[in-house]
């Protein structure tokens, strides 16, 4: 089993309207975001084609949310949500016979990430 790995970043705001504190605010992040599909390599020995999943990820997920205000997107933008939304957004569109998505991580700062699994694999 191969766990193949593909990294991006995009700019947006936000504001945790659910949340009493300072992201209650308005406030923008650079996000890393990293997708991760899980499977064996095909007839070309490789699990997918980095510039594919590049091309889906970007299509679905950074088109809308780069320089974007995220909440009008997902109404309550947590780390955890935005994981979530990602990974279902990208379940049904990242997969093959021989890989498919295994997980979603975005990191609002370099030190505060979430990773998001969906809970197939619980």
């Amino acid at each position: 089993m191969f766990f193949l790995t593909k990294e991006f970043t995009f700019d947006a705001a936000h504001n945790l309207t659910s949340y009493h504190g300072k992201c209650e605010k308005l406030h923008g992040h650079t996000y890393k975001l990293q997708i991760t599909v899980a499977g064996e390599k095909n007839q070309e020995d490789m699990v997918v084609d980095f510039l594919q999943l590049k091309d889906i990820v970007k299509s679905e997920v950074l088109n809308l949310l780069d320089h974007a205000y995220i909440n009008d997107v997902i109404p309550q933008p947590t780390a955890e949500n935005i994981a979530e939304w990602i990974f279902k957004r990208l379940a049904s569109k990242v997969g093959g016979s021989h890989y498919e998505l295994y997980e979603v991580a975005v990191w609002e700062t370099p030190t505060s990430f979430v990773r998001y699994r969906g809970r197939d694999v619980w």
